[in-house]
């Protein structure tokens, strides 16, 4: 399944790889357009608002960590980079990238990290009772945001947000890293354990309201536990 009103904005400043994967992501029903630097991508976004941008790392003038950095996990960001190393990986995804993948890459398997990305509820067909309450948080599936048991809110990347609701759908059970992949991204979201302890660290940071209780436990050997009880609440 495509999601044909989908908008992709590939950046990257080599043309011959822009026109490749504009073409190929257009054959599968999304609308692609590319940009050749950061500038670029900037004069676009104000131009017309995209659903995802496929973002290289090494480009001339602003790179894309920096990029990431000020997006600031909106719209959601698919890293390209041909140095491939887990240090890139690792920093990409701590600043904000919901997934990443070597270059050169195969389009079929970027058209596969684009749907995981983009796999999420659409507003309209989210439930009357949209949000998750957990030791004074509250999760709105509708709006996507986590507010704090002060009601400060909280910003979330699409891959956060994927897991968080994953965990507190699931309360008590322990997840293994394909389980929380499956439930959380899409099963052909093909994403490295090591990058998935980077989220998961990630988001632990984000759940740390000053009390020392840590509602992530790690479960040696088998996965994750959600320490928490989760009740369904409504959303006003």
């Amino acid at each position: 399944m495509t999601e044909p009103s989908a908008r992709i904005l590939v950046v990257d400043d080599d043309p011959g790889i822009r026109e490749v994967l504009c073409d190929y992501l257009g054959q599968h029903g999304y609308v692609a357009v590319g940009a050749a630097s950061a500038g670029d991508m900037d004069r676009e976004l104000a131009t017309r608002p995209v659903d995802l941008i496929v973002l290289d790392l090494m480009m001339p003038g602003e790179d894309g960590l920096s990029v990431v950095r000020r997006l600031g996990g909106t719209p959601p960001v698919v890293m390209l980079s041909a140095m491939g190393e887990d240090t890139d990986r690792i920093v990409g995804l701590e600043l904000g990238a919901d997934d990443y993948l070597a270059k050169p890459c195969n389009p079929r398997e970027l058209l596969a990290r684009v749907r995981a990305v983009l796999r999420r509820p659409r507003e309209d067909e989210a439930p009357v009772s949209a949000a998750l309450d957990f030791d004074g948080w509250r999760l709105d599936l509708l709006r996507r945001e986590l507010r704090r048991p002060d009601g400060q809110a909280v910003t979330l990347s699409a891959g956060e947000f994927g897991l968080l609701r994953a965990f507190a759908e699931r309360p008590g059970r322990i997840l293994s890293r394909d389980q929380l992949l499956e439930a959380a991204r899409g099963a052909d979201a093909d994403v490295f354990d090591r990058a998935m302890d980077v989220q998961i660290s990630r988001l632990r940071k984000k759940l740390d309201d000053g009390s020392g209780r840590e509602l992530i436990a790690t479960v040696r050997g088998e996965g994750y536990r959600f320490d928490a009880r989760v009740k369904k609440g409504m959303v006003r």
